[in-house]
């Protein structure tokens, strides 16, 4: 039977705290230090713990929360070597974490102590199963730029929709729960991504009270913002898992909206090779007879298809195991390995339909494609994005 996110022993020397605050990191060594200790402070006379759970920083992010913990004993770190996303690091803190109640907030310095203060006390009276900040209560300032407030309102309209929760900020990356809540919560957690409040309110099968402080967001204290357009993407994916109840996999989603455009892409290189490449000639085969031009125009197309959806889904689908260097040549080859059998299935469904069948060249090539889309997702994610080994603790 797992254990995982059951409330595991402390190590004797002091008790379970109350509160475990999960800090996710990835670069940044120049706010960590000034955020956990202002937190520290903040949440003085609440037992809390911090855990820091950071993807492999490459700047000074790790030492910095080490040298914090041999003077604050209840700060730990954790380090994932081969995993990347912030609702992903932040399951792996709830899991490791011992407190009865949950949380998690930036490392960067956005997120104001005073309403995390003001969310501790706010659950540790026991009639809330989830509080989160948020921006929207009032017409204060939101701290964001108007383009990313657009943006996040935006967001924050179309997931309402498939949230069980009426929040007014669903966005929002600092809130706390009962550990009861998430582990409601657990078994249908995505993990994709960066909005992980989204994750959690859709995946439970419990209708929570729940509370909302306001806060602005603060000037960031150091780092870079992750917000990009694989996070928006992210974000669409989590909700049609969620709308579908699980029936289209958020991950598979990506993939299939990386498919389209490797289509497109197909459907690009079969028109400009059906036009200007002339090979010439004919090969027996048995009783029947395949011209050089089809199985070149074909071909060519599947390949370069495939190439760019293996880019696409390494940047995009599979970011948070993305692979790079000799790993990712590695993965090239075990992506046009798993892709093989679709790609000899859509070569020979394209010019049986086209010869045999008499269907026209481009619907033919366009509908051999489509059929092959699933297997390819299944065999390569075995293939060349395979599960990690479990990640290493520091």
């Amino acid at each position: 039977m797992s254990d995982v996110g059951q409330r595991p022993a402390t190590d004797g020397a002091r008790p379970a705290p109350d509160l475990s605050l999960i800090i996710c990191t990835l670069n940044e060594g120049a706010a960590i230090r000034s955020v956990i200790d202002e937190i520290c402070t903040t949440l003085k006379g609440i037992s809390h713990e911090i855990i820091v759970v950071d993807d492999n920083s490459q700047d000074q992010t790790q030492s910095e929360v080490l040298d914090v913990a041999k003077s604050r004993p209840n700060v730990r770190l954790h380090v994932r070597y081969d995993e990347r996303g912030l609702s992903s690091a932040a399951i792996k803190g709830w899991d490791i974490a011992h407190g009865r109640y949950l949380g998690v907030m930036d490392g960067d310095g956005q997120h104001d102590p005073a309403a995390i203060r003001a969310l501790a006390e706010m659950i540790l009276k026991g009639d809330k199963d989830l509080v989160c900040v948020s921006r929207y209560i009032g017409g204060a300032d939101t701290g964001l730029s108007w383009f990313r407030d657009l943006g996040s309102k935006a967001a924050t309209a179309v997931t309402g929709m498939v949230l069980k929760v009426p929040l007014t900020d669903p966005m929002s990356g600092c809130f706390m729960m009962t550990r009861e809540y998430y582990m409601s919560a657990r078994p249908k957690l995505t993990g994709v991504g960066f909005k992980i409040l989204v994750d959690v309110a859709a995946s439970s099968s419990i209708k929570p009270r729940f509370g909302e402080i306001k806060a602005a967001l603060r000037q960031r204290q150091g780092g870079t913002s992750k917000l990009d357009i694989r996070v928006v993407l992210d974000l669409g994916a989590l909700l049609v898992e969620k709308a579908t109840k699980g029936f289209l996999p958020a991950r598979f989603v990506l993939f299939g909206g990386v498919g389209v455009t490797g289509v497109f892409v197909y459907m690009a290189v079969l028109i400009l090779s059906h036009e200007f490449l002339r090979v010439g000639g004919e090969l027996p085969v048995y009783r029947y007879t395949l011209y050089w031009d089809d199985i070149t125009n074909y071909g060519l197309a599947i390949w370069l298809s495939m190439t760019w959806n293996f880019f696409i889904n390494n940047s995009i689908t599979f970011r948070d195991k993305r692979l790079k260097g000799w790993a990712m040549i590695r993965g090239l080859f075990g992506f046009y390995f798993a892709c093989g059998v679709g790609a000899i299935l859509s070569l020979g469904l394209s010019i049986l339909m086209k010869q045999y069948l008499g269907v026209h060249w481009f619907v033919s090539g366009v509908s051999a494609a489509l059929l092959s889309g699933v297997w390819n997702y299944w065999a390569s994610t075995v293939l060349s994005w395979r599960q990690k080994k479990p990640t290493k603790k520091a």
